[in-house]
């Protein structure tokens, strides 16, 4: 390995190290309570290296959102072979569903916390391509359904956004504890059977 080559090695290295110790604390203290210093002292390096890799935090916790949205659309990439759309649909309901339950700080950076966009906006565009790319799986697996004469009279990006504004609110709820206090009795299933009434209803479209 030449000298470029063990630099570049070592710059990569040092950067999934930053993005690991930022996870960890945004696990442990929340976003909020994360701070450049703080993950600087993580690895044991002085604030300034970091900023020799990331603009600011928002750049840093928008790097992790891309690494969760990453690990959906792993989980998403399996369902290429199913050939019903509709089945299709309610799969990757499904998976959404156990993806952000399992993880919800992960989950509350990719859809709920403003820092991965903040960033976005800095960059002077709106080009938001991990949650643009999930929301075009989605789109396209409803016009399939739709091209096969599902879901007659509706339009196809509506649809598709009505499907995610949905599901995105049962975990939301649940994560944000809404259901602890709200249907305490059911909180441990409540979003897999509001899960299982939504695909009664579009078994009906």
């Amino acid at each position: 390995m030449g000298i470029a080559d063990r630099k570049e090695r070592d710059k990569e290295e040092l950067r999934e190290k930053i993005l690991h110790a930022a996870k960890d604390l945004f696990l442990i203290k929340g976003f909020e309570k994360t701070s450049i210093r703080n993950i600087a002292d993580q690895i044991e390096y002085s604030p300034g290296i970091i900023y020799h890799y990331f603009r600011d935090k928002n750049e840093i916790f928008h790097a992790l959102h891309q690494e969760g949205f990453r690990q959906l659309m792993a989980k998403m990439s399996v369902l290429a072979s199913v050939r019903n759309p509709i089945e299709r649909l309610k799969a990757m309901g499904s998976i959404y569903v156990s993806f952000a339950l399992e993880n919800p700080d992960m989950y509350d950076l990719m859809f709920i916390k403003e820092a991965p966009i903040d960033h976005v906006i800095d960059l002077e565009h709106d080009d938001w391509k991990e949650g643009g790319g999930t929301f075009n799986f989605l789109r396209g697996t409803v016009q399939e359904s739709i091209n096969l004469g599902y879901f007659k009279g509706h339009d196809p990006e509506a649809l598709s956004y009505m499907i995610w504004s949905v599901v995105h609110g049962m975990v939301s709820l649940s994560i944000r504890k809404r259901c602890d206090v709200v249907l305490a009795s059911r909180k441990d299933s409540i979003v897999s059977d509001a899960l299982d009434e939504f695909y009664k209803i579009i078994d009906r479209l």
